[in-house]
């Protein structure tokens, strides 16, 4: 049996940007993404704890070290600037497999620094 667990989580980064025109998706430091596993394209959920929403996209790589976290296209409705995220990645994984795996978890400081 698969399940679909926890991968890795961003816990609490803040939006610096929110760009309606561009195509779509969640740009992100590249720092960031490195401290949590998560690599360009790749699905993520992105929930506001400023508004309650919760969105699915992916992420596009940003400038590292930029502390950026940008929500593009129709994302850019779901929060504003300062708002403060939390972005998840889940993995589909064996039972077995997923009893024992550990989520990277990160904790960006100001700026969504690591």
């Amino acid at each position: 049996m698969e399940i679909e667990i926890l991968k890795s989580k961003i816990h609490r980064a803040s939006i610096t940007e929110a760009n309606l025109h561009y195509v779509g998706s969640l740009t992100l430091d590249e720092n960031l993404m490195d401290a949590a596993h998560i690599i360009e394209y790749e699905k993520v959920q992105v929930v506001n704890v400023n508004n309650g929403t919760r969105i699915e996209t992916y992420v596009i790589r940003g400038k590292r070290g930029s502390g950026v976290c940008c929500l593009n296209g129709p994302a850019a409705r779901q929060g504003a600037v300062g708002d403060v995220v939390i972005i998840i990645s889940y993995a589909t994984m064996d039972f077995e497999e997923a009893r024992g795996f550990k989520p990277w978890v990160v904790f960006p400081k100001d700026g969504n620094q690591i």
